[in-house]
């Protein structure tokens, strides 16, 4: 939560069209692959990248009498999820099934939940910036199976099928229509995967399709969505489309603008939005219809005769619950509070639960601003231009620690720290050891440095004359010095020295 902030709810995103304005309102459903080494019905494995066809058992391939036997881990990380989006959790749901035809179906159903989910109603605060928020309700979670994967491009005449995906669990996170703009919904995923890792509930691969979304766009005229919340009726807002199985924040964002377009198009012609599922074509950057939206009849969902209704015990629930690690905003507000660092840097800082306990452990008893900078600035920059990420860092916590105590010491100065960080990230090695072997400890002694102040100012009159005219060009003094000790001279006790020889 952002309870620490005083925020203020963004604008709603206005598009003009060739006769009025428009304003956009989005609703998600985020498909989130659930983090377990067994599927949601079956003991087969879940492993990404196996050969097509080879985690199929006879319950995925629906072979006649195979009955579904539900995996509790599943169930415990929906439940999971919903704690760590401050959700109802319902003890007694329910499986239905969804009947349609794919051919990476084999059942001819998909068993999901629809009039009994797992979770209920809870929400998601997405930080849009400094003191800026979007709180977005979440409807509902529930449990389903995935299907398999067609494949279209092996052959000229055929189709193939691997199943491998096919009873992999997926929690479905359907928010209420509180999404105002396209940036909005980039920042609504991006928060959603960040919290799915936290948690533990979801890898957030979105690459491997681990996690996707569907995007439902519709337009309304200015105060519109205003008189939706006042009567929760959804005819204020416009007919939606769906844009299907979006993997991309780029393309979600370039998907809702050409949607809106078309939308705002169509209505200011006189014609009507037609409900339907499309999807969205990046090459050229437009959507197209897949198929007409079905209605939750046209599924003809039942109860799914081969599983109970699922009951589970509110001292479970309080077991996970009490299990919970630390969530992004809470961890922020401490950040910003127990080290001193900007909502900026925090929010960077904990960005992943990797990079949040990196940091931590080279701050813990230190300068937290000054951990902060070298952890983002060195450290990240670093990694980001080597497409690397803080698991594959060759720094530790430990060494980059210990640059950081030579610093506070006076051991080295900032430029030499520089250095240093240089050679423990390609080489490695104790950062104690590097600079007392390398000798590249700062030059401390006063009478050293002033003899080369000394020096300095005498070779260079005309300079002198200059700087007494101009105070600024001390500076040249600090540098000139600097350069002249190799850049171990302490900085602040030569700068001390020039301004008192120069009787500035």
């Amino acid at each position: 939560m952002l309870d620490h902030l005083a925020f203020e709810t963004p604008k709603p995103k206005v598009i003009q069209g060739a006769k009025h304005d428009w304003e956009l309102v989005i609703g998600m459903e985020v498909h989130a692959q659930v983090a377990s080494n067994a599927k949601l019905f079956s003991g087969a494995s879940t492993q990404f990248g196996a050969e097509p066809n080879s985690n199929v058992s006879f319950i995925d391939a629906a072979m006649p009498g195979m009955l579904p036997v539900i995996n509790e881990f599943c169930v415990e990380q929906a439940v999971r999820t919903g704690l760590g989006l401050n959700a109802q959790i319902n003890l007694v749901s329910a499986f239905d099934r969804k009947n349609y035809f794919y051919p990476d179906l084999p059942q001819g159903y998909q068993i999901s939940q629809l009039y009994h989910p797992i979770v209920g109603e809870g929400e998601v605060i997405v930080d849009m910036g400094p003191g800026v928020a979007r709180r977005v309700q979440i409807e509902r979670i529930h449990l389903e199976q995935d299907a398999g994967k067609s494949i279209h491009d092996m052959d000229p005449a055929m189709s193939f099928v691997d199943l491998n995906r096919t009873g992999v669990a997926l929690m479905e996170i359907v928010s209420r229509p509180d999404i105002r703009g396209p940036e909005e919904a980039a920042a609504y995923v991006v928060k959603m995967r960040q919290l799915l890792r936290y948690l533990g509930t979801c890898d957030g691969n979105m690459q491997n399709g681990n996690l996707r979304a569907d995007v439902n766009v519709s337009v309304c005229r200015p105060g519109a969505y205003e008189k939706y919340q006042d009567s929760q009726d959804f005819s204020h807002l416009g007919t939606r489309c769906e844009i299907k199985n979006m993997n991309s924040m780029r393309f979600i964002q370039a998907a809702i603008e050409v949607e809106a377009r078309r939308q705002i198009g169509i209505l200011e012609d006189g014609g009507e939005v037609v409900q339907e599922t499309r999807l969205y074509d990046p090459d050229k950057n437009e959507t197209r219809s897949m198929r007409s939206k079905e209605e939750a009849h046209d599924y003809r969902y039942f109860p799914c005769p081969d599983l109970l209704p699922l009951e589970i015990e509110q001292a479970w629930v309080d077991g996970i619950e009490a299990s919970l690690p630390e969530l992004p905003d809470a961890k922020k507000a401490r950040f910003v509070t127990e080290f001193g660092i900007t909502e900026y840097d925090a929010d960077v800082l904990t960005a992943e639960a990797e990079n949040a306990a990196y940091f931590e452990d080279v701050a813990k008893g230190r300068d937290g601003k000054q951990a902060a900078n070298w952890v983002i600035n060195e450290l990240f920059g670093r990694l980001k231009k080597e497409d690397h990420d803080i698991t594959e860092s060759p720094v530790s916590t430990a060494q980059l620690g210990a640059i950081l105590d030579l610093i506070a010491k006076g051991d080295i100065s900032g430029k030499i720290a520089k250095d240093l960080f240089e050679i423990v990230y390609t080489e490695g090695g104790d950062p104690a050891q590097i600079v007392e072997d390398r000798g590249m400890k700062q030059v401390t002694d006063t009478g050293a440095i002033e003899a080369e102040v000394d020096k300095i100012i005498a070779e260079n009159p005309a300079q002198v004359e200059k700087a007494k005219q101009n105070p600024k060009l001390a500076g040249w003094f600090v540098g000139q010095v600097m350069k002249a000790t190799g850049g171990k001279a302490n900085p602040a006790a030569v700068n001390q020295l020039v301004q008192a020889k120069l009787g500035l």
